[in-house]
């Protein structure tokens, strides 16, 4: 589904993001990818939504060659990839209910299906009740399960969680590696990036670990090594 072939990335000559990666990540895998700051996570992600470029290599998703697209497709391209940052990034002024209906709104979305499909995602997330509930009336861990239900609601084939446990307790840490599992089990292929120990090592999943830019660890089911 993925495949980063030999890919570089430099800024300057002193600043190196990705140090010839190659990484492939099949349909339908949880794949976490940790490292400290700096050692290439985000710029991993980045790549693949075409929010950055090479210096060298290439970027693979389902045999296409995401840097070779033009404008337009990569608008398709990012419409099938859901992505979860660490501090929410949730409208302020829209419910929990409005701010997932949004995302569908912008995809064109028509209003029979945001009816629909809507309350289903909330259930899947435990929000139900918090439908409409404003984002600063939520707790941290709801915010976030607020995040991944409008990340997903289009259905993407890959979820991308960049950090997406930073600013919450271990409580609802958990909850959060629980509903990214299950949308995992339903077939979404997710990335996950983390520097929690604990959320690895009790996922026993795909772990890869990064250095410097590059891949120095790729366990099947490994644990947090650094």
């Amino acid at each position: 589904m993925i495949f980063f072939d030999k890919v570089i990335k430099k800024y300057t000559d002193r600043s190196v993001g990705l140090n010839g990666v190659t990484l492939s990540i099949e349909p339908n895998e949880f794949v976490s990818i940790v490292g400290h700051s700096g050692a290439g996570k985000t710029t991993l992600l980045k790549m693949l939504l075409a929010e950055d470029n090479p210096t060298s290599g290439k970027v693979f998703f389902e045999s296409v060659d995401i840097h070779a697209l033009k404008s337009k497709d990569i608008t398709k391209l990012r419409r099938r990839i859901g992505i979860v940052f660490q501090d929410f990034r949730l409208l302020p002024d829209k419910t929990a209910y409005e701010n997932i209906a949004f995302a569908m709104e912008v995809a064109g979305r028509p209003d029979t299906e945001i009816a629909a499909d809507v309350p289903h995602i909330l259930d899947l997330v435990d929000l139900n009740k918090k439908a409409w509930n404003f984002p600063h009336e939520l707790s941290g861990g709801e915010r976030q399960r607020v995040a991944i239900a409008r990340a997903i609601i289009n259905q993407p084939d890959l979820l991308m969680a960049d950090e997406p446990t930073g600013n919450l307790d271990p409580s609802n840490t958990y909850e959060i590696v629980q509903i990214l599992k299950r949308i995992n089990d339903l077939g979404t292929t997710v990335i996950l990036t983390t520097h929690n120990k604990g959320v690895i090592d009790s996922l026993g999943k795909r772990v890869v670990t990064m250095e410097k830019g590059k891949i120095i660890r790729d366990d099947s089911r490994g644990k947090y090594v650094l």
